[in-house]
């Protein structure tokens, strides 16, 4: 499957499989878009992302958890 900036809850819960011990609540924007580039099946462009797409995935990913 490929992931794009919009599937926020798919991103989220990739990021808490592989990135178990990150806390969530306090990661950096910069941090968090690049663990989303390097997902298995990221397939956007990652100039296409903002704070709002970075937002809406740290609170899906806090969600997961």
């Amino acid at each position: 499957m490929k992931l794009t900036w919009q599937d926020t809850l798919d991103i989220a819960i990739a990021l808490a499989e592989k990135y178990p011990d990150v806390d969530v609540q306090y990661i950096r924007f910069t941090d968090l878009h690049s663990y989303v580039c390097q997902l298995e099946g990221f397939a956007d462009d990652p100039n296409k992302s903002n704070e709002r797409i970075l937002e809406a995935i740290q609170m899906a990913w806090l969600d997961e958890l």
